[in-house]
């Protein structure tokens, strides 16, 4: 998994559902996905096992949980593990109100003590790799003394591989829109910290928006990048040239025409399912971001892929339509 993370997809809420990371997954076969945030209270309490549904296609995959009750996030770790992820991923970012309401989150970093408690109840109810993905701070705290003495008590009960979000989150006073953009970005805090523990795993997380900047951590000396919002509203240019520049893997050489065309057998077997079209397609809209003909892609999607008794040819339409506007 360490080998995958050197870049990955963060977890982000109501986006990186099962279909957006099959999607991704078609785009580089290297790179490391997350699910979205799963509360352990909802696995254990609420028997809610679907939210851990996944296909093989989409491995190397990784688990993130929300919670701080040791003995919960324990059964939750072995009910991810039975159902195939690899990784599990303690959340001790996310600063949003309902996140901070049941002490899940970025308000953990206030808490390292249950920090600690939680990974190694994880590790000690699972093989799967347990790691953490935190903040460098939160509030009135100073991320020079937090993060370091994090990173030192984690290191200590052998939690190897860590993703800092590189900005402080404020819990009062800024939405979780606004915590991820007025925060200020301290790479340079994180950075020190790949010297100060060189057998951690770290890697580096927030307002990373381009495969050259993924590129020049990793040269910076982070075992990896987590990029989020950028890898899903421009797919192709994050992930389409990632395994050739990342991890040298050439591989058959395709175009993101033939990541939708890929996608049509998933999405018919979606339908079949009884699912609707926008379901799916509604993660790719970003797939020719920046391409002659990308605002008519999202337009026929947008505009066909929900109406009732939509299918692949919407896809094929907006494929049509994209073609037309790059010939023109």
């Amino acid at each position: 998994m360490n080998h995958h993370a050197r870049l990955s997809v963060a977890p982000m809420m109501d986006w990186t559902d099962r279909h957006c990371r099959y999607f991704h997954r078609l785009i580089s076969g290297r790179a490391l996905l997350y699910t979205e945030m799963v509360t352990a209270p909802a696995l254990v309490r609420g028997g809610a096992l679907h939210l851990l549904d996944h296909a093989p296609e989409e491995q190397p995959v990784a688990l993130q949980l929300g919670g701080s009750d040791p003995r919960e996030l324990a059964q939750a770790a072995r009910l991810g593990a039975a159902a195939g992820y690899r990784e599990i991923n303690l959340n001790c970012g996310c600063p949003s109100d309902r996140v901070q309401s049941g002490t899940f989150g970025a308000v953990l970093m206030k808490h390292p003590g249950i920090v600690i408690d939680c990974v190694k109840a994880m590790q000690d109810a699972t093989d799967a790799e347990i790691t953490v993905k935190c903040r460098i701070g939160v509030d009135d705290q100073d991320p020079e003394y937090v993060l370091p003495e994090f990173l030192a008590r984690l290191g200590a009960i052998q939690c190897s591989r860590v993703i800092v979000h590189a900005r402080k989150a404020w819990l009062q006073g800024l939405s979780p829109k606004e915590n991820r953009e007025i925060p200020p970005l301290e790479y340079d805090l994180v950075r020190r910290m790949t010297a100060l523990f060189p057998n951690m795993q770290l890697s580096i997380n927030g307002g990373i928006a381009s495969l050259d900047a993924v590129a020049g951590f990793l040269e910076d000396g982070f075992d990896g990048v987590m990029v989020g919002r950028a890898a899903y509203h421009q797919p192709w240019d994050i992930l389409g040239e990632a395994d050739a520049r990342i991890w040298g893997d050439e591989g058959a050489r395709r175009t993101p025409e033939d990541i939708a065309r890929a996608m049509l057998p998933y999405i018919e077997a979606h339908i079949a399912g009884g699912g609707r079209l926008h379901q799916v397609t509604r993660h790719m809209m970003g797939l020719f971001a920046g391409r002659p003909g990308a605002r008519r892609w999202r337009q026929v999607l947008s505009e066909r892929g929900p109406r009732d008794g939509a299918g692949p040819e919407v896809v094929e339409a907006a494929l049509a339509e994209l073609a037309q506007a790059q010939a023109a």
